[in-house]
């Protein structure tokens, strides 16, 4: 594994203007706190793969508004086993597992070449009070992890491992049609192996669901490209929890 990026300046992209300002931003905000946001970003990084944004107990100095590619959080033992705790998308935020405690509790790697907007955190307490939706964003962001982090648990402690290829394949499908790509029709990021190390699965196990899913019509599969064929199916299955 790459040894930490460091970070690297690069030209400022103006919230208004980006691309996932759609995502990041509240819905509605006035023209003048959009302007005062652009103060947030003040750089952004570029990631090859592999390479690290942060490392498990360094301190929490800034939130990361993935911008491009994606990025996996996990945790590393010291006999080298790793768990992977995460994957984020673009428009996603990284960093909000170190919110509690004020360090981050997770590394987090690239898993292809990637970008990020770097929002400290000091700029946010600043900023926040002449954008009061700011403050309201970070609560609304930090509820939907709580939240993921929420059925990861419940899908790891009581669903059978059919239900929890379900359940991942339908949460990803939903969090691509919030970012404004298809839901239907997508490209894994991920690997086999990632995502069963993420749903305490076997790679045998995800590859033998995945060709049973196919095989049942649930969805189609070339490779990392999915097609979800039948999402009322799938959304069944995920809710049939373990006995």
């Amino acid at each position: 594994m790459s040894q930490k990026r460091v970070p690297v300046a690069v030209d400022a992209v103006h919230c208004a203007t980006c691309m996932m300002g759609n995502v990041c931003l509240p819905a509605g905000m006035p023209n003048h706190e959009v302007e005062q946001l652009d103060q947030l970003v003040k750089e952004r990084i570029k990631l090859k793969k592999g390479d690290i944004l942060y490392r498990s107990g360094e301190k929490l100095d800034a939130l990361y508004g993935l911008r491009l590619g994606s990025v996996k959080s996990q945790l590393e033992e010291a006999t080298g086993q790793v768990q992977i705790t995460g994957f984020f998308l673009p428009g996603e935020i990284i960093g909000l597992d170190g919110m509690l405690d004020g360090e981050h509790g997770t590394n987090a790697v690239a898993m292809e070449d990637s970008e990020v907007c770097v929002v400290r955190l000091k700029d946010i307490d600043d900023i926040s009070r002449y954008v009061p939706s700011l403050q309201q964003q970070v609560r609304r962001v930090m509820s939907k992890e709580i939240a993921r982090t929420y059925q990861v648990m419940l899908a790891l402690g009581s669903m059978r491992s059919e239900a929890r290829l379900a359940a991942f394949l339908v949460n990803l499908s939903q969090r691509l049609s919030a970012l404004g790509y298809s839901s239907t029709d997508f490209i894994m990021r991920m690997s086999r192996e990632e995502i069963g190390n993420y749903l305490g699965l076997t790679l045998e196990t995800v590859s033998r669901l995945f060709s049973r899913f196919a095989r049942d019509g649930l969805i189609s599969v070339s490779q990392r490209e999915i097609r979800i064929l039948d999402m009322e199916a799938l959304e069944e299955l995920a809710g049939h929890q373990a006995s």
